[in-house]
Parts: structure tokens; C-alpha cells; sequence
């Protein structure tokens, strides 16, 4: 079996081919080419932490576009699927499907083990507090999703690199919105790493 390999900071983000809700073809590198991209993807959509996950992103949308960057909502399923989970969840975000899960290959994202999925103490926290405060039960995946895909955000400069890969230790685990607002210390997601070529 081959390695698992995760992104870096600063590592050439890879390129993606994915499908828009309205069915047509969508290059990731066409929408961070005039905005830093906050790139969002899921779980499956019976997961309540996804939720969470794109209330927190959707209720920071407005902050997000005064700082210039973009939210892009990733997700394993059909476009039309894609298009009746967004509409719902994000009204007005990008969302992108990809089926057959390539982009979540190519950004190192793979099926979690047990304790990532399923018996991490954090989880059943997490499951407890959202079905008491929001009402967001564990639900079955949609046909044809996998329900031990593990989710991930990835916040990508206009010169193509990442300058935040965020792999999730759980599926309770997701980055704070403060941390993508403001970065790490201050930092600023359109600037370019030092002595690194601009692509």
C-alpha cells in the first residue's frame, strides 16, 4: 500500500478538476488566481461536526470577503448533491463536487481509522452538545459517500501555495474561524513565503 502523504506549509497546491453545482467543469487554480482560498472539505452529509463546521465558515463569510479570501466548499458526492447540501447549509458559497474523491486524495485526505471516526471522547462530546443545542443528529451518508472520510481546510495563496494545511486529528476537530481570519500571529495569507520563487 502506498504512503499516505500529507501537504506542507508551502507546499505547490495541487491542481484539481471538480464539478460545480451547475454542473460544469471547475479548475481550483481558476479561483485562487485573484483571491486567497479558504478550501473546505467535508465529511458526508449525515456528519453534524460538517455542520457545525459550515455554520462557523458561512456565519464568518462577510469577515472572510473584507480580508480577501474566498470560501470554497468541497464535497464527495454528485453536483446535484452538492447543490441540495449547500443550498441548505451555505447559501450563496462556491461549492464543488468530487465524486470519486481525487481532490481528496491529491490534498491528502483519506478514510480515519476507528478513533478518528468513531470512539475519540471528543466525538461523543461533540455528538452530544450539537443534538442538544442544534438538533444535529448522526446521520447515515448520502449514496455513494463515505462515512470514515476524514474532512480537512486548506487556506491557499494567489501564487498557488499553501499557507495553511489543516489535517483534523478527529471528526470533532475542525480550525478555528479566528485562525483563518487572522492567521498565526498575524500573518498574511497574500503574502508570499520569503525566498520561495512566486509560481
Amino acid at each position: 500500500m502506498s504512503e499516505k502523504k500529507q501537504l506542507k506549509f508551502n507546499d505547490i497546491a495541487p491542481e484539481a478538476k471538480l464539478l460545480g453545482i451547475d454542473g460544469k467543469t471547475v479548475k481550483l487554480s481558476s479561483l485562487w488566481k485573484d483571491s486567497v482560498l479558504v478550501l473546505a472539505f467535508t465529511r458526508h452529509f449525515g456528519c453534524p461536526q460538517c455542520k457545525e463546521m459550515l455554520d462557523q465558515l458561512f456565519e464568518a463569510q462577510p469577515s472572510m470577503k473584507k480580508k480577501g479570501l474566498r470560501l470554497v466548499i468541497v464535497t464527495h458526492s454528485s453536483a446535484d448533491g452538492a447543490k441540495q447540501f449547500c443550498e441548505q447549509r451555505a447559501p450563496g458559497a462556491i461549492c464543488l463536487a468530487d465524486s470519486d474523491r481525487s481532490a481528496y486524495r491529491a490534498y491528502g485526505l483519506y478514510p480515519g481509522n476507528i478513533w478518528q471516526t468513531w470512539i475519540s471522547p471528543r466525538i461523543w462530546i461533540s455528538n452530544r452538545k450539537l443534538a442538544q443545542t442544534k438538533g444535529y443528529k448522526a446521520g447515515l451518508p448520502s449514496a455513494g459517500q463515505d462515512m470514515n472520510q476524514m474532512s480537512g481546510t486548506f487556506i491557499i495563496g494567489m501564487d498557488g501555495r499553501i499557507r495553511l494545511p489543516y489535517y483534523y486529528d478527529d471528526i470533532a476537530d475542525h480550525p478555528p474561524v479566528d485562525l483563518i481570519l487572522h492567521g498565526v500571529m498575524g500573518v498574511d495569507w497574500k503574502r508570499p513565503f520569503d525566498n520561495e520563487p512566486v509560481v
